[in-house]
């Protein structure tokens, strides 16, 4: 097994982290007080290819994979954990989603534009009363003049207002229970269909989150994706393969909370010499670097596996419970190490703990990647 990156997931690696450093760290405080969701970038996310990182060049995109899709998540996440998240909820969610299951026509009209980076793509599972149980969906599409007419809401979407693209399931025959459900896409110029409220979040602040609602919205049924009925097993598919991007996410916090917390170790004296001296700190930092790799090499096993065109589940899952948990520990003991500066916004540990909690609970919660765990191995 080699566990390296190549020359080129390298190159795109730097490439990020320069991109990072210099158009987003100047930034990422500023964003989070104001809980500004810095569309200023997307042009220059698009220029680099991060607009549509896992798509043909026929369709716009970088024809990346997903070991060097984890890779840029990560490098993003390690200086601004909102701009990681939208970056991953754009290409792993949205775009994905009309990749993998829309027509040629919907493709060239929606996937290509996102992809270039003309707007910001969205992704709607999470109702109200449908979190964990995302097949509890309440919205529902009844046929109407050759269309459907969509009634209901979503919770919690990245993108919800800036975005003019978004994926969404409805229940299409209630009779059916999940496989009554089917996805749709919609966008903006779509009467009956708005944003809602925007959240007002603990992290991941730059991150735009609000509601959409649908009243009598009208969707054509050329924007049905793929068969009647499928929409829910299209989204858990989806998913699988978001989880890995989460996972990414989580490594990328967990390392900007590791390395914000060595600098300060080896910067703060107490007693005469840098606290990096003490056994107690050193320890710490062990435990932190060693769960951080441990983390990354089973993200960059799930994309691998991905990528191979193999079942990813239960890989995908373990890698984003791992890693998810792993980044609010990482960044909690970062504010330990930091001791009471950790505990203000004059260091940036107290931002990766907050931005890392929220990988815990989106694209499933650790309970439910568990669940997801315990099935495949009790399948085998």
């Amino acid at each position: 097994m080699n566990f390296e990156l190549n020359e080129e997931q390298l190159q795109i690696k730097a490439s990020v982290r320069e991109f990072a450093e210099s158009e987003i760290k100047p930034n990422v405080m500023d964003w989070d007080e104001t809980q500004h969701f810095p569309d200023e970038l997307r042009p220059k996310l698009a220029e680099l290819g991060l607009m549509g990182v896992l798509f043909p060049e026929e369709y716009g995109g970088a024809g990346l994979g997903y070991v060097e899709y984890a890779t840029i998540i990560e490098e993003l996440a390690r200086v601004c954990g909102s701009v990681g998240l939208s970056v991953a909820a754009h290409n792993s969610l949205c775009s994905n989603h009309i990749y993998q299951f829309g027509s040629e026509e919907q493709k060239q009209k929606y996937l290509v534009p996102l992809t270039q980076g003309e707007t910001w793509g969205a992704w709607g599972l999470t109702e109200s009363q449908a979190g964990s149980d995302s097949a509890g969906t309440r919205t529902t599409a009844i046929r109407s003049n050759g269309g459907w007419q969509v009634n209901g809401s979503k919770n919690f979407i990245t993108h919800a207002i800036t975005g003019n693209t978004l994926v969404a399931v409805a229940v299409t025959d209630k009779e059916k229970g999940n496989k009554g459900i089917s996805a749709f896409i919609f966008d903006k110029t779509m009467d009956g269909f708005r944003s809602d409220k925007k959240e007002n979040k603990l992290g991941m602040r730059a991150s735009e989150t609000a509601s959409v609602v649908f009243e009598d919205c009208y969707v054509p049924d050329e924007n049905r994706l793929g068969n009647l009925g499928e929409g829910f097993l299209q989204a858990m598919q989806i998913l699988d393969g978001g989880r890995i991007s989460i996972a990414a996410l989580s490594v990328g916090i967990a390392q900007g909370a590791y390395e914000a917390a060595v600098r300060y170790a080896k910067e703060r004296h107490q007693f005469g010499k840098p606290i990096a001296e003490f056994q107690a700190i050193q320890f710490k930092l062990a435990d932190m670097a060693t769960q951080i790799e441990a983390a990354r090499l089973l993200t960059l096993q799930a994309a691998y596996l991905k990528d191979a065109g193999k079942k990813v589940s239960q890989a995908s899952a373990m890698a984003k419970l791992f890693a998810s948990e792993t980044a609010v520990k990482v960044a909690e003991e970062s504010i330990q190490i930091h001791g009471g500066y950790g505990y203000t916004k004059d260091y940036p540990a107290e931002k990766y703990w907050r931005d890392a909690k929220l990988c815990t609970i989106g694209e499933g919660t650790s309970e439910i990647q568990r669940l997801v765990i315990a099935k495949t191995l009790l399948k085998a």
